[in-house]
């Protein structure tokens, strides 16, 4: 478990100063993925480690490379699958992610599950307007509809618990649910 100690710690560090829109602090919806990612009975400490770096490069200083000399060539790439192009304009950003995702290895695409639930779970104690949740609600849906038949066919039947959970909260703001 010190991999998985060394992740948190230089999360939380780099993540100290930013807060999420709910007011929480980020390293609290890192902790939340993370302890999804257990719940659905990941033992991994890479993939553990990868959930609380999860957006690290994206959202810090800390480079690829960074992360590549500390934690190893696993854990930099599964985090680099995760991270948005921020030097890309928004829509060119979004496209490239989706595709990004859409070639992300398992492992990512189980973080970003547990991310998206984690984003979703906060929405009720935003103050955002309703129309921004609902803004945040579709990207989420959107990047869950990509990143589900993968997950689908898995060896943690956890997974299906976690998108009833997401279909109840996208039910509650409208939204069709992911089948």
């Amino acid at each position: 478990m010190e991999l998985v100690k060394s992740a948190e710690f230089l999360a939380k560090k780099k993540h100290a100063v930013h807060l999420r829109k709910d007011g929480s602090t980020f390293s609290k919806h890192l902790e939340d993925v993370v302890n999804r990612l257990k719940g659905l009975g990941v033992i991994d400490e890479e993939l553990l480690s990868a959930g609380w770096l999860h957006e690290i490069i994206e959202d810090t200083d800390v480079s690829f490379d960074d992360l590549y000399e500390q934690f190893g060539n696993r854990i930099s790439v599964i985090v680099s699958s995760l991270t948005e192009d921020k030097t890309l304009p928004r829509k060119q950003r979004e496209k490239a992610y989706r595709l990004q995702l859409k070639d992300a290895s398992f492992d990512a695409k189980l973080i970003k599950l547990c991310d998206i639930s984690a984003n979703l779970s906060d929405l009720k104690n935003s103050d955002a307007s309703k129309s921004k949740k609902l803004r945040e609600i579709k990207q989420n849906r959107y990047h869950l509809s990509i990143i589900r038949k993968d997950l689908m066919s898995s060896d943690f039947p956890k997974i299906t618990t976690l998108l009833e959970t997401i279909n109840h909260i996208l039910r509650r703001y409208g939204q069709r649910v992911i089948n």
